[in-house]
């Protein structure tokens, strides 16, 4: 088995990537696996940088294969926001329940059809001694007026996919992980991964 770094530290996005990679000769490893690496500083105005940034140092760090995703909601009526700092978006160290408060807040009296949101999850694959790959996939959706749901993590309660009429957290996570952005991301990621193997 291959060792597979994905570089986060949030078990519901380790749990994601380990039901998307079942089945690939890979050994799935998070950061946790990896106590003494140093905190990166996500210091890039797009989640492109981000996510290279983090593939790029961790890879140097561990010497495995690093997939670092950088993803986050980008709201119409808010300009793309919050975007980049989604996961801190009420503040640094925010929980889930704040940001979705905050972002409600926002959004008080802003009609249905100005709510108007994608999610954006870019990922960098960054094997040893070679380039690193970038892949992108994108999922469009409504903000609802209020949380929906209990399933998913981050903004999930209150993403409404049209098509479904239910938000990321009701809809569990074999449809979810299918049509979302990290899906579809991680469908081009697939590709690349196999080629890698």
């Amino acid at each position: 088995m291959t060792p597979l770094v994905i570089a986060t530290k949030n078990q519901g996005k380790v749990k994601e990537f380990k039901e998307i990679l079942q089945g690939l000769p890979f050994k799935v490893l998070s950061l946790l696996d990896f106590p003494q690496c140093p905190d990166i500083e996500e210091s890039g105005s797009t989640f492109r940088e981000n996510a290279v940034l983090k593939a790029e140092t961790l890879r140097d760090y561990t010497e495995h294969i690093v997939l670092a995703d950088d993803s986050g909601l980008e709201v119409d009526f808010l300009e793309g926001k919050p975007g980049v700092y989604s996961a801190r978006f009420a503040g640094e160290g925010s929980s889930d329940e704040e940001n979705n408060r905050k972002l409600l807040g926002l959004l008080k009296d802003v009609p249905w059809e100005k709510r108007g949101a994608q999610f954006t999850c870019v990922i960098a694959i960054s094997p040893p001694h070679r380039e690193t790959v970038v892949v992108e996939g994108t999922c469009r959706g409504v903000i609802t007026l209020e949380p929906r749901g209990n399933l998913g993590f981050g903004y999930d309660p209150l993403f409404l996919v049209p098509e479904y009429e239910k938000t990321f957290s009701e809809l569990g996570p074999d449809i979810k992980n299918n049509i979302s952005h990290r899906g579809n991301a991680m469908k081009k990621a697939l590709e690349v991964l196999k080629e890698l193997v």
